[in-house]
């Protein structure tokens, strides 16, 4: 005897996909998110997802300090406080750091409960020693272009609290490949005035009309653009030299470890 018909009746190819969407956002709806958060409360999950697509390519993945500075720590000097870090993450810090104006009120209170999560992680463990390092900085006359304590010239960036300012991979590459790392804005120039003479130094101040330098003896030169012979721009060139073939691997150990140990605090 034939089957019924109705004992064997299946779902129309059309309604299966669709009942089996409806059930897995049924299901969904029954999985908190990740990011999921209470009114009022921010989330550092969503504030993750912020971060590595705007801050992570200065401040690093983890926060640990790139182009901007080591977010891996309990007090950030420029934000103290909560209030501080949201108007800090809206307003930028010029000329380095953009402002926010694409982030809504959530997506600042999200990023900001973020940024404050990282100063719960550890804080990285550097394989070399500082105290060696501190006397390859006198050897390797760091202090003949740079402060650090009130000592050495302003012909480089002072060094005073360079290890709040970068991350110990940032100073590494700066040390092996300074002009990999030049900041933003920084240009060396090659005036050359009437007598011939080329005067090579950093650019301080230009103008249509007029451009000043400063050279490694701290001089400052103000030229007129109409006075010059020639006036060379040298993108990608800076006066630091690579100290790969002048320090071991241990010695840049060593080196990394005392520059990421300033922190500009007694």
């Amino acid at each position: 005897m034939a089957s019924h018909p109705l004992f064997h009746r299946r779902t129309p190819r059309s309604q299966a996909p669709r009942a089996g969407l409806r059930i897995a956002l049924g299901a969904l709806l029954l999985v908190p998110s990740a990011f999921a958060q209470l009114p009022g409360q921010p989330s550092p999950g969503a504030g993750k997802v912020i971060f590595q697509q705007h801050c992570a390519l200065c401040h690093g993945l983890n926060g640990g300090g790139g182009r901007g500075p080591d977010l891996r720590r309990a007090t950030l000097d420029r934000a103290p406080d909560d209030a501080a870090l949201k108007s800090l993450i809206q307003l930028g810090i010029p000329p380095d750091m953009p402002d926010g104006w694409y982030l809504s009120p959530d997506d600042i209170a999200n990023l900001a409960a973020f940024v404050r999560s990282l100063g719960a992680v550890p804080k990285e463990t550097l394989p070399g020693n500082p105290a060696r390092g501190e006397l390859l900085y006198r050897r390797g006359g760091c202090s003949g272009c740079h402060i650090l304590a009130g000592q050495g010239s302003g012909f480089g960036p002072e060094l005073t609290g360079i290890g709040v300012k970068r991350g110990a991979a940032r100073l590494r590459q700066t040390l092996l490949h300074p002009a990999e790392t030049l900041p933003d804005g920084f240009l060396f120039v090659e005036a050359v005035p009437s007598d011939g003479r080329a005067v090579r130094g950093i650019r301080l101040n230009e103008d249509s009309f007029t451009i000043q330098l400063k050279d490694a003896q701290n001089k400052i030169y103000s030229f007129r653009k109409s006075d010059l012979r020639a006036l060379n721009k040298l993108p990608h060139q800076t006066p630091m030299p690579s100290f790969a073939a002048v320090f071991s691997p241990a010695e840049l150990d060593d080196l990394v470890a005392f520059l990421a140990s300033r922190t500009g605090r007694p």
